[in-house]
């Protein structure tokens, strides 16, 4: 009498490879979805800078005066070339940590009043350690109306991100419209929410020393969207590959039952 077997059952795929190949497939996703984030940065960071330079080749423009503050707006308005006409008040002048191409020192902040009676924080440019004092640079004060050409920024509240300003020590890491003009007690009249950047003067002896606002943005989320893109491919050749092995072992056990 011919004994029967029973065929043995079909193997079921493990746990451990439908948790992997889970795993790629969400991995595949997740990469896919900051490839096209990145492809969206890029569009905004290309259409930024060529906002920004058509700004910075444009004709200065009166700077925006209190009618216009609540409307001003960082993507519509820094870096925005703009000329004001007022009076320094250089008695209330205020430096302000940075580093520039010049090496370290301080920003020269000093309120100016506008024609239209407003305030202005101006950026009059850059002095080294050797400058800091008011007395060392007196001859530079212009005296009586001036006219600002420079670039319109946007108020820099706190500090830096590891400095927080300490306007009672007079320690400053941050052009803080408002809070310099608390310090400097500023209240003859309204005071921009922006400060502006002085152009470079004619005279380069003298300090400080304008003109050197950076302008200048890293632009590398093609290069990130390709990274994302390439690691979405790794993870869809592994999701592949798995798939691949866990069958020639289904296949392979299959045959060795027959």
């Amino acid at each position: 009498m011919t004994a029967v077997h029973p065929e043995p059952p079909r193997p079921r795929r493990s746990t451990a490879f439908w948790a992997l190949l889970l795993g790629a497939a969400l991995l595949f996703a997740a990469f896919l979805a900051l490839g096209a984030w990145q492809l969206q940065r890029l569009a905004w960071k290309e259409d930024l800078i060529a906002r920004l330079d058509k700004r910075l080749a444009a004709e200065p423009e009166r700077a925006p005066g209190a009618d216009r503050w609540d409307a001003i707006t960082k993507a519509g308005d820094e870096y925005r070339k703009v000329v004001l006409n007022g009076t320094f008040d250089h008695s209330r002048e205020t430096l302000v940590g940075a580093s520039t191409e010049l090496g370290t020192g301080y920003w020269v902040l000093t309120p100016l009043r506008t024609v239209r009676g407003d305030w202005v924080l101006v950026n009059r440019g850059f002095v080294p350690p050797e400058f800091k004092t008011r007395a060392s640079r007196t001859a530079s004060e212009t005296q009586g109306e001036d006219r600002v050409v420079g670039l319109l920024r946007l108020s820099e509240p706190g500090g830096s991100l590891l400095r927080k300003n300490d306007p009672a020590q007079e320690r400053w890491y941050s052009r803080d419209v408002e809070a310099i003009a608390q310090a400097r007690r500023i209240v003859e009249g309204p005071v921009a929410p922006y400060f502006v950047d002085a152009a470079a003067a004619d005279d380069r002896t003298r300090w400080p020393r304008g003109g050197l606002t950076v302008v200048r943005f890293n632009n590398h989320h093609l290069q990130y969207a390709l990274t994302w893109f390439a690691m979405a491919a790794m993870t869809a050749g592994i999701g592949v590959w798995l798939w691949r092995v866990e069958r020639r072992r289904a296949l392979g056990l299959d045959a060795a039952a027959d």
